[in-house]
């Protein structure tokens, strides 16, 4: 392909996103950077954290994107008594008019292409766990069998950050799973205002699709072409290394950070940079599309020490610390 052609076909893609884009904000209002780095997270081809309040239009949110991008989706809602087979599907064993058994497999609503997995921290984890071998491998094991699921497929969990009884904590391992968390503040006065008015009256607005699965895959193999130049590189790797207690070179944030974040980390950090710079029109990422996605990529990949909390430090405060290197 010439680089002709690949220009045409950056520039078809980011049309087709931009109408995604101005669709999805036709529904959601004033959640512009939510929107946004959920966008970057499906087209990264990756799974996404939205953690906020009650409220926020985070169910909508996941509603609209299924749709606008044209694919099927099933929602879970996580509860105690969740069991893996609610989930992943179970064999029921048949008999056939003959008088044979056999077992058949019966698929969970995992089987689609848009899980929304809502309040996934309220499931025990044995249930957390029968989803990490979905959203690593794209496949479930029932019974010894292995089961694809369907192309392309996402997880958009959510989790409410204050209401903490009867809850599990994502394992470090799930969290590390999710491209981004997405957290979800409350929307400014204009839009709240526009939220009143719009959604309470005798019609609302519904989204329209706008891509198809094809179309989705085809833009997310198109992302992973993007070039990207030594100095973005150069800035991913060392962000991350510098959230690492024992490599970083902030000498003051050694004794501040618990855990730090893995190689999993960099390559989120190149494939959601990637997708953002082809959001925003550019044919190459530059070192402030890594500072602008270091947070949603870093917070769920790092903890603070105790000590730290207890003097009112926070994730986002560190992370800007590991961005100043750079920016």
């Amino acid at each position: 392909m010439s680089a002709d052609q690949i220009v045409t076909q950056v520039e078809q893609v980011v049309e087709r996103l931009g109408r995604a884009r101005d669709e999805i904000r036709r529904i959601i209002f004033g959640q512009e950077r939510v929107i946004d780095e959920a966008l970057i997270t499906l087209l990264a081809g990756g799974h996404v954290l939205l953690v906020g309040v009650p409220g926020l239009a985070k169910t909508r949110l996941v509603e609209t994107l299924g749709i606008v991008l044209g694919l099927s989706q099933k929602r879970v809602q996580f509860t105690p008594d969740l069991m893996p087979a609610d989930i992943l599907g179970s064999e029921v064993l048949e008999e056939t008019a003959e008088g044979r058994r056999a077992f058949r497999f019966l698929p969970g609503p995992v089987f689609c292409q848009l899980l929304m997995a809502d309040e996934i921290n309220r499931a025990s984890p044995r249930t957390q766990a029968a989803l990490l071998q979905a959203m690593q491998e794209r496949h479930v094991t029932v019974a010894g069998q292995d089961h694809r699921l369907p192309a392309p497929f996402h997880v958009l969990a959510t989790q409410n950050p204050i209401e903490q009884e009867g809850t599990y904590p994502l394992p470090e391992a799930q969290l590390d799973r999710f491209l981004l968390q997405v957290n979800i503040d409350y929307p400014a006065i204009e839009a709240e205002r526009r939220i009143v008015v719009e959604t309470t009256g005798s019609t609302v607005a519904r989204p329209v699709p706008v891509l198809s699965p094809d179309e989705l895959t085809g833009a997310q193999e198109l992302a992973r072409r993007v070039p990207v130049g030594d100095q973005v590189i150069d800035a991913i790797v060392r962000i991350v290394r510098a959230g690492r207690p024992e490599d970083s070179e902030l000498a003051d944030l050694r004794g501040q950070i618990a855990w730090g974040p893995g190689p999993r980390a960099s390559q989120a950090l190149m494939t959601a940079s990637r997708v953002r710079c082809l959001l925003d029109g550019r044919l190459s990422p530059s070192v402030d599309d890594v500072v602008a996605l270091a947070r949603p990529v870093l917070r769920h990949r790092m903890a603070l020490t105790y000590a730290a909390r207890a003097e009112g430090m926070t994730l986002d405060h560190v992370i800007d610390r590991l961005c100043g290197l750079v920016a």
